[in-house]
């Protein structure tokens, strides 16, 4: 089975970055970890205008983005 992390809105940071959208897992655990670290490293490198904040969807996880900084 595949799990997926997904950001859910590419946002300006992440597109002048060529951030992927999507990154696929053969394990849920490691797909929950990368997801984690992932929302945590756009948190702190990106300009803080929005927040990233990991959300369990069926077997995937989506890094929401949601106004302000985190």
């Amino acid at each position: 089975m595949e799990y997926h992390v997904v950001v859910e809105k590419m946002c300006a940071c992440a597109k002048r970055k060529n951030m992927p959208q999507i990154k696929t897992f053969d394990d849920k655990e490691n797909a929950h970890r990368v997801a984690r670290a992932w929302a945590q490293e756009l948190n702190e490198t990106f300009c803080g205008k929005h927040g990233f904040e990991v959300v369990e969807v069926d077997d995937n996880f989506v890094i929401a983005v949601g106004e302000g900084s985190y």
